[in-house]
């Protein structure tokens, strides 16, 4: 009777504990969605036209390709690692797509599009397989394994393309960014709203998932218990990857070509957008929706200073500024909830 009245105790607790969570979670997110709203009614009166629906469309254009690279951080970042290469390695890969599908009157591939972004995905998959090996295998921290694929891929894309933007003519290609298939609705706004469904799956429903938090949180206890810690390691920088090549390949779709002397900076944006929705980056506790919230912030918040005629220079240190408040809020959670 005493061991039955335990075991519906332990059932009670653990059903307590994971409505706490979830609550918790929700207050985080709730949060960065009210940062956003009151952002974008602050730009409503502050900055000239931002009430237009073209303007809408154009921040969730811009969210798409940051949005996405930020989805396949959150896993990253869920483990305790980091990627700084996530800027430079969308540039890789945008550069990859101008190669392979380039016009061969330019001296490029000119592949059929579906095998050049099946390609492209590869490449992607690639970046993140070497992140992953240095990181999993040769035991290199990720800040500076992530820090030195940044360098290679920048170093890369402009060698590769020669220090030249590269034309994709293909129209699917640059529909895939700009076409509508629902309504005034950007495809690569919608492509990221799919992808943020697919990616909250994967974080919550799949193994993949569940040992990246795990790892966050205790990485030799998940050891101990059995998982193979370095093998599921490497497969979220993989996952990680292929995100940043779709990020290239909406950034690049957006406007037709690939730029190779663009990407740096790019990680500061993606990486903020986790940690604003709510991931820490003391790993263990990650959330995609948040992530969503915080790419659409971001990007927000840049063209709403932008219409407001502020100089690039001042965008970067309020861009500075939202990051370090990001980073203080998140370490002001982790001290509470270890004082709990």
């Amino acid at each position: 009777m005493s061991t039955e009245v335990e075991t519906k105790d332990q059932a009670s607790e653990k059903s307590n504990s994971k409505v706490v969570t979830f609550l918790k979670s929700s207050i985080q997110q709730l949060f960065a969605f009210a940062a956003l709203i009151l952002i974008y009614i602050y730009f409503l009166f502050a900055a000239p036209n931002f009430a237009s629906i073209g303007v809408f469309m154009n921040v969730l254009m811009a969210a798409s390709a940051i949005g996405v690279m930020a989805l396949g951080a959150t896993f990253i970042i869920a483990t305790g690692g980091i990627d700084l290469s996530v800027g430079t390695g969308m540039t890789l890969t945008a550069v990859s797509a101008g190669l392979l599908m380039g016009s061969p009157e330019s001296g490029y591939l000119g592949l059929p599009v579906g095998i050049g972004l099946l390609l492209v995905l590869m490449v992607g998959a690639v970046i993140g397989l070497v992140n992953g090996f240095n990181v999993a295998f040769l035991g290199i921290p990720p800040f500076i394994a992530t820090l030195a694929m940044m360098m290679a891929a920048n170093g890369l894309s402009l060698i590769l393309s020669g220090k030249s933007s590269i034309k994709i003519p293909s129209p699917f290609y640059y529909n895939l960014s700009n076409g509508k298939l629902i309504g005034s609705l950007p495809n690569a706004a919608l492509i990221f709203i799919i992808l943020t469904v697919i990616a909250s799956i994967l974080l919550t429903r799949t193994v993949l998932g569940r040992y990246a938090l795990s790892m966050g949180s205790n990485i030799e206890a998940t050891r101990l218990s059995g998982v193979n810690v370095r093998f599921w390691t490497l497969m979220v920088y993989i996952a990680a990857g292929i995100f940043t090549a779709i990020g290239g390949i909406l950034y690049s779709a957006r406007f037709g070509f690939a730029q190779p002397a663009e990407g740096l900076g790019l990680e500061l944006q993606a990486i903020a957008a986790v940690v604003i929705g709510g991931t820490s980056l003391a790993g263990g506790r990650a959330t995609i929706i948040g992530t969503f919230i915080g790419a659409l912030l971001m990007n927000t918040l840049t063209t709403g200073l932008q219409m407001m005629g502020v100089a690039k220079e001042w965008q970067l240190v309020v861009t500075g500024l939202v990051i370090l408040l990001a980073v203080f809020i998140d370490n002001v959670r982790r001290a509470r909830a270890q004082a709990v």
